[in-house]
């Protein structure tokens, strides 16, 4: 940030003699985009992804000092906090979990820990005897589609498959596509599949995944041997819904046709289960900054990345440099453009939120607590979300492409608006190719779902997710601050400001039209 003395000294002999807001000139935001470089871009992430802060892992040593050096980069900037004075970081309560051997008989038969279930989630300790068991297909609650319409499982013990119905031209019934579908992809049908049964109330859901469970159940069993955690949630302070993965053997023991059945209904069979939630308290914290607005102070533009990374595996640092130490560097050089032009007189109308959240590689944590739990500025409020994962590597499957690209995903989704804005600024400003592959929410990787923005999208609030696709160093020890490409960084950083600046700036709130509406 070594540019930021030198050009905040110009703009207090341009504006501080007696000028005010009012009699300086009509600002363009290349006035200011020319403030984020490469090479001061190069200064941060050096720092940054280095082996100091030991990976960033959530909760850990490496993610603390990782929080503080961006609470000394906006405390040097002048850039203040919206929460108080000097207090820069949102405590995010989280819980590490660690393995739960569950004991489980049905109908007297009893069943094995990691060879015909493992306990995926637990909120409590839980001791069931002789219960019965509702039945709900395929555990689908969709707006074209729903397993749960003619039954009531609040508070019941729910038994559901994998997959997905398909219609008679084997398109998938949710969609009308032959694309995986939330409820078909992996891990992601898993939550969607949790969420759903916790939505009708459900107590516990065992999914039965015969695809899935010889490979977690490996996985499993080796976290229980080695004490390790199976992952991290938020802490809440409600009970939440327990769930279970199952094989095909102990499925069928509590409903022998539940391969071919898709038929809701309650199952003659007395399930027994027995299990000890095993958990920690963790804490981590996100950090934000904000530039309050000078016309339309109460409406927020929000500037995302995430802070954490994979931390240190097998005695290896897994340093992040592209994911999201890239992202991370651009926020603050953005924000020390923005800084520049308040100072100048030319402070956004509206005001900017600079959120660093933390946990994105352990489900989203950091963002989901900002916009489920505990949003420090109201949603209603937040006008947009652009955010910044991974900017600063190029796709090997673009090697023989035009380099000068960037991912977009997510900016036609909720707002036509939101999308003519973004390519306006671009056109004017940096010629980028903008890309659209990852765009369909149905494309096989379900990036559109797969970082912070997605917190916001689902409510409904216009975003855009700027990405650079993967590469051979993703998630691995060798994402390295020495393989950026730091003109293209400086480009893609340049590209978030022009079109943060319009957003900020613009007479009228850009429209959420494609929200549904409520």
């Amino acid at each position: 940030m070594k540019r930021l003395l030198p050009i905040l000294g110009i703009a207090v002999l341009v504006f501080g003699c007696g000028a005010s807001k009012k009699d300086a000139p009509k600002a363009d935001s290349a006035d200011y985009a020319s403030s984020i470089t490469s090479d001061e871009l190069k200064e941060l992430l050096y720092k940054y992804a280095s082996d100091e802060f030991e990976g960033r892992e959530t909760g850990e040593k490496g993610q603390k000092l990782a929080v503080e050096y961006l609470k000394s980069k906006y405390q040097a900037m002048g850039i203040s906090s919206p929460i108080s004075k000097d207090d820069y970081f949102q405590e995010v309560p989280l819980e590490k979990q660690k393995i739960s051997e569950a004991k489980i008989s049905v109908n007297g038969t009893s069943f094995k820990s990691f060879e015909d279930h493992i306990v995926l989630r637990i909120s409590e300790n839980l001791n069931i005897s002789d219960s019965d068991v509702i039945y709900a297909g395929y555990g689908i609650d969709d707006e074209n589609y729903s397993d749960y319409n003619n039954i009531d499982v609040t508070g019941k013990i729910v038994l559901i498959k994998a997959g997905e119905p398909k219609d008679a031209s084997g398109n998938y019934i949710t969609s009308g596509k032959t694309d995986a579908t939330k409820w078909t992809n992996g891990r992601q049908s898993i939550a969607s599949k949790r969420d759903a049964a916790e939505k009708r109330g459900a107590s516990l859901v065992m999914l039965m995944d015969n695809s899935l469970f010889g490979r977690y159940a490996q996985f499993y069993k080796r976290r229980a041997e080695a004490g390790t955690p199976s992952g991290l949630s938020i802490k809440s302070n409600e009970k939440g819904i327990s769930m279970l993965m199952i094989n095909e053997a102990l499925g069928k023991t509590m409903h022998a046709s539940l391969m071919d059945d898709d038929k809701p209904k309650t199952l003659n069979a007395k399930f027994n289960l027995t299990a000890e939630n095993k958990t920690e308290s963790v804490t981590s914290e996100n950090v934000v900054a904000f530039i309050k607005g000078s016309e339309k102070p109460d409406e927020i533009v929000v500037i995302s990345a995430h802070l954490d990374h994979e931390g240190i595996k097998d005695g290896e640092i897994y340093n992040g440099a592209d994911d999201d130490g890239s992202g991370t560097v651009a926020v603050l050089e953005i924000a020390q453009a923005f800084k520049l032009a308040e100072k100048a007189g030319h402070g956004p109308k509206r005001s900017i939120l600079f959120l660093h959240v933390t946990g994105e590689e352990k489900g989203l944590l950091g963002s989901k607590y900002y916009a489920d739990e505990d949003p420090i500025l109201p949603l209603k409020n937040t006008v947009v979300d652009l955010n910044i994962d991974m900017i600063g590597r190029i796709d090997p499957k673009r090697k023989s492409d035009n380099r000068n690209y960037v991912y977009l995903i997510g900016s036609d989704k909720l707002s036509t608006e939101l999308h003519n804005i973004s390519e306006a600024a671009n056109s004017k400003y940096m010629n980028m190719e903008l890309d659209y592959t990852y765009n369909d929410e149905n494309h096989p990787d379900r990036i559109y779902y797969r970082s912070d923005h997605w917190s916001f999208a689902k409510n409904d609030i216009p975003v855009i997710f700027y990405f650079n696709g993967t590469h051979d160093d993703y998630h691995r020890p060798s994402d390295t601050p020495d393989k950026i490409e730091y003109d293209l960084l400086q480009d893609r950083a340049r590209l978030v400001f022009h079109t943060a600046w319009e957003l900020a700036n613009r007479d009228q709130r850009i429209i959420a039209d494609k929200a549904k509406k409520e």
